[in-house]
């Protein structure tokens, strides 16, 4: 579980990299999800290199397996993570997304 003030504290970082555009340097399956994720699995997840420089790790979305390479041109936005805790606070988090 996450607390509501990490993620108050980790707006700053989202709001930054929300919707800049990088490329996949490298990506792979997960199979095998933690609890939180299990409903999830199989997803891809990758390595993106941004436009400015700097490089994230985040799951990618609206895509299909047969579709991901290395160069993939890919916009960063913004998602639900994890179901309602029992703070009541519903996880958004950055994720890509292909152009």
């Amino acid at each position: 579980m996450i607390s509501p003030v990490k993620i108050w504290r980790r707006q700053k970082d989202i709001r930054n990299r929300l919707g800049q555009k990088g490329t996949v340097v490298a990506w792979t399956t997960v199979y095998v999800a933690g609890n939180d994720f299990k409903k999830y699995a199989p997803y891809p997840v990758a390595i993106i290199n941004l436009a400015n420089g700097d490089k994230i790790t985040c799951q990618l979305v609206d895509c299909e397996q047969k579709d991901l390479q290395i160069g993939l041109p890919v916009v960063v936005t913004l998602r639900k993570v994890r179901e309602e805790s029992s703070e009541d606070v519903i996880t958004y988090g950055l994720k890509a997304k292909p152009l």
